[in-house]
């Protein structure tokens, strides 16, 4: 009698196989077109940077700073070779920083309320301009970013950068806003708490205080700054970008930063038109056509320019930081208005709570969601050695009807390097992750730049602490800095690990965004092997891909120690799918090129020998 898994493998099937993006007799006529995309995420700042000094809290001249123009057309060339279809620049509107740029008419900014000394990317100061860190001339920083999205477009890349809705910098000013537009603020009555159109939140008739410091903590390390005196000049006080209602925020609070106001009252009702509860189901210009004769929120106008403005210079789409603390709504205004000016913007969102997903993908009209809570906390789980891969399934199966928007990382810049010891301990252990991570869905892939020669994060460089590569100081980032190797972009002075290991980055991403199945068909097998194989173990993965005219096996390993050798069935179902008849094919690894296992059907089930080292993974093509 078979098990209860074999059942719930067969109900994951059967759900799957109701919800794939293609049919297998029945190709859609785009079907070649169709293809996996990937993202390079890229601190702008860190990218070009070859000074090694990484001195904690240094300041640009002792730590250095990467440029627009280290992103040259060999550089770009490479990320692109790498097997990237986007590139995200992140930390690259103007946001509050420490460098002094008072001769360019940039007014400086007050260390109290400026996280690190480079400052963070998410507390932006000027929407419509750069951060003049990133330029080579900071008074022609705006057209040094336009060429950089030139030579992005030109060397094959489309280009993404960062939208904060949420928050903007405790000291906006927006010196840049295009005459006829308005600053966040300019109009706002400061006597009330609250009013429709007043961009921040106040807490009148009082003044700001800057937090308690704590645990050590001072501004810059305690070094001493003329404008770093323990005080803001901000009266009455703003809400913090994390909600805090307090004059003094805590230390802990998101204190750099002052939260705007989206027609969300007080006692947290709505001051502005509702969705339709079928609107999830049409498309982005019905929901244009919603807004366009409806008084919405001015802050919802605002940034809609913002956004428009982007557009205009040539940028591709946008990364949403913290999405869900702004209403579906607004979202819903925001998207059908990108989308109207381009149809093909790619819209990426941080949300984080599953209850949400749906709503902010159907009815706020994002193309795509960070699947950390779901996919990627469940990798680093069984990366770290704590959790089986009978999980993956599962969470494939959840998230079935919606996984084409969740977009797949190992790392990024809110999380740990995988090299880092309190992550993995070692780059080698995210391969198997990432084979999964890249193969298992149709949606996008991202990976954060250093992740693909190892960087474990290690550096001291102020605010925060080491495992993740810092984003509020000046920094080196020392595995990346090899394969940049003064500029030459040819990763000259990797080691043979690291060499290694971005060959192997760059073969699964680039066979990625070539294969047609992955944008197919998907089907479970783990669970029909662990009933039916012998040797097949709770750390090894294995599911099968295929359209109709690729076919693929994916079986990962995230055992670091052992290695497995089994005959890996593939049940009748999926053989009779795949109208193969009893006999033997022949399969080649699309890794390595120098695995080949035959497949060999029996009685209509598929059998294959599987030997398969430690952290070793396959893309077995049958041919």
């Amino acid at each position: 009698m078979r098990s209860s898994r074999f059942f719930i493998y067969i109900l994951i099937l059967l759900l799957t196989q109701a919800c794939t993006v293609k049919k297998e007799d029945k190709p859609m006529a785009s079907e070649k077109k169709v293809r996996k995309e990937v993202v390079y995420q890229v601190f702008t700042r860190l990218f070009g940077n070859t000074n090694t000094t990484n001195k904690p809290w240094g300041t640009i001249e002792e730590n250095g700073v990467g440029k627009f123009s280290d992103f040259s057309e060999k550089a770009l060339t490479e990320i692109k070779d790498l097997g990237v279809t986007y590139i995200w620049y992140t930390g690259v509107p103007h946001h509050d920083v420490i460098t002094d740029y008072s001769a360019y008419g940039i007014s400086n900014d007050d260390p109290d309320i400026v996280k690190g000394r480079a400052g963070s990317p998410y507390a932006v100061k000027d929407y419509y301009n750069v951060n003049p860190d990133l330029a080579d001339d900071p008074a022609n920083r705006l057209a040094e970013f336009k060429a950089l999205v030139k030579r992005s477009h030109e060397a094959g890349l489309k280009v993404i950068i960062d939208i904060v809705p949420n928050h903007v910098a405790r000291n906006y000013e927006g010196k840049s806003t295009p005459e006829g537009l308005e600053p966040f603020g300019a109009s706002d009555d400061t006597s009330v708490e609250y009013k429709r159109n007043n961009n921040f939140y106040y807490i009148p008739s009082e003044a700001f205080k800057v937090p308690q410091w704590e645990n050590g903590y001072l501004p810059l390390g305690g070094e001493a700054h003329p404008l770093a005196d323990g005080k803001f000049d901000e009266n009455p006080a703003k809400w913090t970008g994390n909600g805090s209602r307090m004059a003094q925020p805590n230390i802990n609070d998101w204190y750099e930063t002052v939260k705007i106001n989206y027609g969300v009252r007080p006692d947290g009702s709505y001051d502005f038109d509702r969705l339709p509860e079928d609107f999830g189901s049409k498309d982005y210009m019905a929901h244009y056509e919603f807004w366009a004769n409806k008084d919405v929120p001015g802050s919802w106008v605002k940034f809609k320019d913002i956004a428009l403005y982007w557009l205009a210079i040539g940028v591709d789409g946008f990364r949403y930081d913290m999405a869900e603390m702004v209403p579906v709504e607004f979202w819903s205004y925001m998207n059908s208005h990108i989308k109207m000016s381009n149809p093909e913007a790619f819209l990426l969102a941080e949300v984080y709570n599953p209850d949400l997903y749906r709503d902010y993908i159907f009815k706020g009209k994002m193309d795509y969601l960070y699947d950390k809570v779901e996919m990627y906390d469940s990798l680093k789980h069984i990366m770290q050695g704590h959790g089986w891969t009978d999980h993956i399934p599962v969470v494939k199966n959840n998230l079935k009807d919606i996984e084409h928007h969740m977009l797949h990382f190992l790392e990024n810049h809110d999380e740990q390097r995988i090299a880092s010891p309190d992550f993995a301990g070692d780059a080698n252990k995210g391969k198997p992750a990432m084979v999964v991570s890249a193969t298992i869905s149709t949606s996008p892939t991202m990976i954060y730049f250093g992740q693909e020669v190892g960087e474990p994060g290690n550096e001291n460089a102020g605010f925060g602490q080491p495992t993740r590569t810092s984003i509020f100081d000046y920094i080196g980032v020392p595995h990346h800095q090899r394969w940049v190797n003064d500029k030459k972009f040819d990763g000259g002075q990797l080691s043979n690990d690291e060499k290694e290991l971005r060959e192997f980055y760059k073969s699964l991403l680039n066979f990625t965004i070539n294969s047609e199945a992955l944008m197919g068909n998907y089907a479970d097998i783990h669970y029909y092997n662990k009933d039916n194989t012998e040797n097949y173990n709770h750390r090894v993965l294995s599911y099968v891909r295929w359209s109709s005219s690729e076919k693929l096996l994916v079986v990962s390993n995230f055992d670091a120690n052992e290695s497995y050798s089994f005959e890996l069935k593939i049940p009748k179902e999926i053989i009779s799918m795949w109208l193969l008849k009893d006999g033997v094919y022949t399969t080649n690894d699309q890794l390595t090129s120098d695995y080949a296992p035959n497949l060999i059907v029996e009685n209509g089930v598929g059998k294959i020998q599987i030997d398969i080292a430690p952290l070793e993974s396959f893309i077995l093509k049958l041919n």
